[in-house]
């Protein structure tokens, strides 16, 4: 189900992305869950619509960040 709130958001988000990261993850994640809610529409017919959307949310994220040992920090451009 959509995030209403960046503290709704799961554990692994929430402690280990800065606030703009989390945003950006909630939007993706909200957008993905809304576009791909018939199986049809998505890629993997496997995969359920939230982790489709997790999914979506990880690789909005991974645009504008990126992982530094233990810390998520804005790429350089």
């Amino acid at each position: 189900m959509p995030y209403k709130n960046l503290s709704d958001l799961p554990d692994n988000v929430k402690n280990h992305l800065p606030t703009h990261g989390q945003e950006i993850y909630q939007s993706a994640y909200n957008n993905a869950w809304d576009e791909y809610k018939e199986p049809e529409e998505r890629r993997s017919t496997e995969d359920d619509r939230e982790t489709v959307a997790h999914k979506v949310a990880w690789a909005a994220v991974k645009k504008k960040y990126e992982k530094r040992g233990d810390d998520w920090v804005e790429k350089k451009h």
